[in-house]
């Protein structure tokens, strides 16, 4: 029930948005989803698997516009800086994505543990979402090394393969740094141009 899974998400997110996670209650996601509360349980099987589910989602989203922003048509310096641009807008405009990547989870917010937990859904997307969910350190990983992977040109010497994922490892931390403290004038762009190496373009 791929569409019913969504709108329970959306739901469960837009509770989030009015009321801290402890106040949202299954039967009212499960209303203004349009759907049953036995629906609701099918799909995730209690309060935790949903919020597991939410999160992975919203990590997913993340990640998903890192890619877009990564195989933009411009030079490496400039698609680093748009995935850098991205990270911060994701966390300014999605309090989700914002603890994921700093790891500090308020009390209004669901915090599902990072390791796996035993799941006996039958939904493969849960099964999924009850594995386990990326850390911060998970997430300048990932973002390192598909921004790595996607700016290499084949046969790049490995010594250059190395300094491109400190780059790229260098511009998400520091993205995630703008998250933390916002910077002033020439925003997370500006930081990022000044700290990339000129040789990447």
């Amino acid at each position: 029930m791929p569409a019913a899974r969504e709108s329970l998400l959306d739901a469960a997110y837009s509770a989030l948005t009015g009321w801290p996670w402890s106040a949202v209650r299954m039967v009212d996601v499960a209303a203004a989803a349009g759907v049953s509360r036995q629906t609701l349980y099918n799909e995730f099987g209690s309060k935790d698997g949903l919020a597991r589910a939410l999160v992975r989602r919203e990590a997913d989203g993340y990640l998903a516009g890192v890619e877009r922003a990564l195989v933009t048509p411009a030079d490496p310096r400039e698609r680093l800086t748009a995935a850098a641009e991205w990270t911060v807008s994701a966390a300014r405009d999605n309090v989700l994505v914002k603890a994921m990547l700093t790891g500090c989870w308020s009390e209004r917010l669901p915090s599902p543990t990072l390791s796996a937990v035993p799941s006996s859904s039958a939904v493969p997307a849960q099964r999924r979402a009850d594995g386990p969910l990326p850390s911060p350190g998970d997430f300048v990983a990932i973002v390192r090394d598909r921004a790595a992977t996607l700016l290499s040109a084949p046969g790049t010497p490995r010594a250059d393969t190395a300094e491109l994922a400190r780059a790229c490892e260098l511009v998400i931390r520091l993205a995630l740094s703008c998250v933390a403290a916002p910077p002033d004038r020439g925003g997370v762009a500006g930081l990022a141009r000044g700290a990339l190496p000129r040789h990447l373009a």
